[in-house]
């Protein structure tokens, strides 16, 4: 048996017996590889002599044909059974059932936000946004805040220079929306806001508040307290009762304080409460003429209004019965997760 003859028996032999693709490359490099006795007779084809060159250069190029070819055909086969495999293992029963998709859930201030957005849209008002880094004159002094007002100083404001600051309230939008529009005007205010109070169980450095500002003709008193009245039933039930206190604002004269009847309780006393059967909600009253005359177009002479505010975190923590602040800002999915589905229904709702 001669070289040629010898290597393509060997060769057949090696590239028909693997059984898998891996083991079929490994053939395929010991007997066609650099390494392979076929290439090293090729090799040696120049040191023959020249009658013998020709006749054994074509009978192992004749073998080296040969066996690529064993090689493809044999590499062709592994490659659709081993596909086979694959597929069969991969198989989906596409009548099962998907995984199901996480679906993210609004943060609980979010929530209480709309809620309190959809309440006021719902009276027509409309809601405006503006820039929580303000003027001066935003914050304080178009709000008829004197000079000496104790919300000035650098203890209970975060200034950023002698002029600009973070605001307080979200008032500043309300003197920016009469600056945009002749009255009438309905607007809420919802936003951050940012104080110098140390963090504590109901108070923080940072917080969301809104305000509603209504200015038109023969608005009085008793319109805010129809418009509280009407709120306070929405957000906490038909049944909630609403008082005024008197109090003092720079913004507002006459100015109030606004307690709704607890909706734990009903009256009778409960800690939500303190036993006193009311739940302080925020501020309002009738807006000072004096800050109709930072407005061009507004006459005090003419038209009237009210305004009123209150922090979206109390609300929150009234209505979910939260005890601290921290809560509401220490994302924590497994706290925002227990207020999926939520959104529009609150307590009475």
């Amino acid at each position: 048996m001669d070289t040629s003859e010898r290597l393509r028996n060997e060769g057949r032999e090696q590239l028909t017996r693997p059984t898998s693709s891996a083991e079929l490359e490994e053939a395929r490099v010991a007997v066609l590889g650099r390494s392979s006795p076929l290439t090293a007779a090729l090799r040696e084809l120049p040191s023959l002599a020249p009658e013998k060159r020709k006749a054994a250069g074509a009978s192992l190029n004749r073998v080296r044909q040969e066996l690529e070819a064993v090689y493809a055909e044999r590499r062709d086969v592994l490659a659709g059974a081993e596909l086979e495999v694959r597929l069969a293992a991969d198989a989906v029963d596409v009548t099962l059932p998907g995984d199901p998709v996480a679906i993210g859930v609004p943060h609980l201030l979010t929530q209480t936000t709309r809620e309190i957005e959809d309440i006021f849209i719902g009276l027509g008002y409309r809601v405006a946004e503006g820039p929580e880094l303000d003027l001066d004159y935003y914050n304080f002094t178009a709000l008829n805040t004197p000079e000496d007002h104790p919300a000035r100083l650098s203890s209970d404001t975060f200034w950023v220079s002698d002029h600009v600051a973070l605001r307080p309230q979200t008032s500043p939008v309300q003197v920016r929306a009469m600056e945009q529009q002749p009255p009438p005007i309905y607007i809420v205010c919802p936003g951050r806001c940012y104080r110098r109070d140390a963090l504590d169980a109901t108070h923080s450095p940072w917080f969301m508040q809104v305000e509603g500002l209504a200015v038109d003709r023969g608005l009085t008193l008793a319109d805010l307290k129809g418009t509280l009245e009407h709120f306070a039933r929405e957000l906490f039930g038909g049944d909630r009762k609403i008082r005024l206190r008197s109090h003092f604002f720079p913004f507002t004269e006459p100015s109030v304080e606004i307690d709704v009847s607890c909706f734990l309780c009903e009256g009778a006393g409960c800690a939500v409460c303190k036993q006193i059967g009311w739940i302080e909600l925020g501020g309002a009253g009738v807006v000072d003429p004096n800050v109709y005359s930072f407005v061009e177009g507004y006459d005090p002479e003419e038209i009237s209004g009210f305004a009123f505010g209150w922090g979206i975190e109390r609300i929150a923590m009234l209505k979910h019965g939260i005890t601290h602040i921290r809560n509401l800002y220490d994302n924590d999915l497994r706290f925002n997760e227990q207020w999926a589905g939520s959104t529009l229904a609150g307590v009475g709702r």
